[in-house]
């Protein structure tokens, strides 16, 4: 006759669903997708934010620069955008444009390009405009754009690339305007 221990049967069910050495396992399986995510969207957020920072430093620094000089020329123009390019060390600059252009404004108060140089982006006609009647006539402005694009690592399927950009402008330290020599 076959006997049946009952109370040995529900022992080992009740043992087997408080059994919780695979809970953590499962908990862990299932909460490594989001956690990954997270971490890694904070450090393409982190970058995004200290390479727009670094857009905003850039711009300041070759207006600052080129507003020290009565004049400029080729070699130091290039020299102050070399430097602006520091700025955004330790990153890469080959998604780095910039446009520096010189104004005077003529006895209507307008805007008149003295001189412009632009490199790896399109010339920032706007910022020309609004600065319109902000000086008397004779007076002068520089104005530097800077423009960066950021491809994040690991979100850039979600987001794209983010386009920073950032003007400057800044009045000639020694003379009216900053000419070209």
């Amino acid at each position: 006759m076959i006997y049946i221990d009952f109370f040995y049967i529900t022992q080992s069910i009740k043992a087997w669903i408080d059994d919780e050495e695979g809970v953590a396992m499962v908990e862990a399986v299932m909460l490594f997708p989001p956690m990954i995510t997270l971490l890694l969207g904070v450090y393409d957020l982190g970058n995004g934010i200290m390479l727009s920072q670094k857009t905003i430093t850039a711009s300041q620094v070759a207006a600052d620069l080129i507003s020290r000089n009565k004049t400029m020329n080729d070699a130091n123009l290039s020299d102050i955008i070399e430097g602006s390019k520091l700025a955004f060390e330790p990153y890469g600059t080959t998604d780095y444009g910039v446009d520096i252009v010189s104004v005077q404004f003529d006895s209507n108060k307008n805007p008149v390009v003295l001189w412009r140089r632009t490199e790896n982006m399109l010339p920032n006609i706007e910022a020309v405009n609004s600065v319109k009647g902000l000086s008397p006539s004779g007076e002068g402005m520089i104005i530097v754009t800077v423009v960066y694009k950021y491809v994040p690592q690991f979100a850039h399927f979600f987001t794209g690339e983010m386009d920073f950009s950032e003007v400057a402008f800044s009045r000639g330290r020694r003379s009216a305007t900053v000419t070209w020599n």
